[in-house]
């Protein structure tokens, strides 16, 4: 029997994963380098982070996790994983419109301000 995914789908499925993952690890890079935070809620950024990734989408570790996620679904042909992956990703997109953005705005105010209508939420959604 022919086994699936054929391992011909198997490097560009790994690539995206590492991808993610190497998306998320920089966004953390630069929590700590230009925010001097870390991504955790209890030690977040002091400054606003808008370099690196972040001149491109407001929230590029988002990104990064849910194609790391949907890499995995790729690599394993998981339909439930690709489920899982939309429903990660829709609990981040309402965890930045109610809790992280009003924090920023009340934190940061015009700096925010200015960098919501330089940058995109999602990059290019």
């Amino acid at each position: 029997m022919a086994r699936w995914p054929p391992d011909a789908w198997r490097a560009p499925a790994l690539a995206v994963i590492v991808a993610g993952i190497g998306v998320y690890l920089m966004c953390a890079s630069r929590f700590a380098t230009e925010g001097f935070g870390t991504p955790a809620p209890w030690d977040p950024p002091r400054r606003l982070v808008t370099g690196g990734l972040y001149r491109f989408a407001r929230n590029p570790m988002y990104v990064g996790l849910v194609c790391a996620l949907l890499g995995e679904a790729w690599l394993f042909a998981s339909r439930s994983q690709v489920v899982y992956a939309g429903l990660v990703a829709l609990a981040f997109h309402f965890r930045v419109i109610m809790y992280e953005e009003p924090r920023l705005r009340g934190q940061f105010g015009a700096d925010f301000a200015a960098y919501c209508g330089r940058v995109r939420r999602w990059g290019v959604i």
